[in-house]
């Protein structure tokens, strides 16, 4: 069984957010596209807590984008963003719900960041998502989403750790530095990931 997963697509991530992806928004209609294609879909959501340690506002005399030591691991500080509640946080209202089975939300901890839809950074605690996949008797998940070089790419790590076929939409996500991007699909091919092209779905 396959499964789509969503990843992120919140108003935070895209144009006018407070820690938008370039070109976030023009995902949004192939990620519909996309839903009908599959026997499963779930998303995952940041749901961070006001008082969040991943943001610079947390830490005076500290700028955004600057890194830090976070309990013994390196943290990038971000503007507030995806806090809970707000409409930062809400998925976009261009993106399709109907089809999502279940939402993952990640980053719920102010003590640690949780970019991979499984695990925190840490691997402290798992979303649920890989037990609810399988569960569900999925062998291999699809990724799409924001952003491509963060929050897509860890989830993909974690679903190959997971024991999952991997597949990265390379159309239907958008990184935040390219450069960061082609170093994060290399990596991933490295170690099992299948990078696809959007034409073999569609």
């Amino acid at each position: 069984m396959k499964a789509l997963i969503l990843i992120d697509i919140q108003n935070d991530f895209i144009p006018g957010g407070a820690l938008a992806v370039p070109g976030g928004e023009t995902i949004i209609p192939l990620v519909n596209q996309l839903q009908g294609q599959f026997d499963l879909v779930v998303a995952t959501q940041d749901w961070h807590p006001a008082h969040h340690k991943s943001f610079a506002s947390q830490h005076p005399g500290k700028n955004v984008f600057e890194t830090v030591d976070l309990h013994g691991m390196d943290q990038v500080l971000w503007p507030d963003h995806c806090v809970q509640g707000t409409e930062g946080a809400d998925f976009s209202p261009l993106l399709e719900m109907n089809r999502v089975e279940a939402i993952f939300r990640k980053g719920t901890d102010p003590e640690i960041d949780s970019y991979s839809g499984f695990f925190d950074n840490g691997y402290r605690k798992s979303t649920a998502m890989g037990v609810y996949l399988r569960g569900k008797g999925v062998k291999e998940v699809y990724l799409v989403g924001l952003a491509a070089d963060y929050c897509v790419y860890f989830t993909a790590l974690d679903a190959l750790k997971e024991g999952f076929a991997t597949h990265f939409i390379e159309e239907a996500t958008r990184p935040i530095s390219p450069e960061g991007f082609e170093k994060a699909k290399a990596d991933l091919a490295s170690k099992g990931g299948n990078i696809l092209p959007v034409n073999t779905l569609l």
